[in-house]
């Protein structure tokens, strides 16, 4: 028996598949945000950041680190889900309408999908990086804004709470 597509699936794409989307809907007049991010553990902040971001303009676009970008970013034990299994959570979200997965670091795909809008979380203002991704964006008429920050909210702190009730 085979398995049903579920629904929201059709919403992941790979890079390719996105770049004439994302050219189309700007045709047509739409602004285009984008955000990206490990998203390892889905939590009511990711959720409040998609539906902020959505807000900024009319698609929403989420890139996904890959599973071996992740291990790179946070270690050998991450990530816990799956890069697939992580899209396909984020496909079912209302806020957001394309998912895809990446390999390396972000700025290597804002010149191919030219966001109106990046969003990146209120504390990455302090990275060493976000001066260069700011400048990147702007080259090609796109902003970076901050999405404001769950406080308390983060897939290390869930991690963190699970080793402490239920063991290492």
């Amino acid at each position: 028996m085979s398995e049903t597509p579920l629904p929201g699936a059709d919403r992941i794409k790979t890079l390719a598949e996105l770049v004439p989307i994302v050219a189309a809907l700007r045709a047509e007049g739409r602004r285009v945000v984008t955000t990206n991010g490990c998203f390892d553990i889905i939590h009511p902040g990711h959720v409040r950041s998609f539906e902020w971001a959505q807000a900024q303009g009319d698609v929403l676009v989420v890139g996904i680190n890959s599973d071996d970008s992740i291990r790179a970013l946070k270690g050998e034990k991450r990530p816990i889900v799956d890069a697939q299994n992580r899209a396909r959570v984020l496909a079912g979200l209302r806020a957001v309408d394309y998912v895809f997965i990446f390999d390396g670091n972000p700025p290597s795909w804002f010149p191919l999908l030219k966001p109106d809008i990046h969003i990146k979380g209120e504390g990455s203002a302090q990275d060493p990086a976000f001066p260069a991704e700011k400048a990147l964006v702007e080259s090609f008429g796109g902003e970076l804004r901050l999405a404001p920050y769950s406080e308390g909210l983060s897939t290390t702190n869930i991690i963190e709470t699970i080793v402490q009730r239920y063991g290492a």
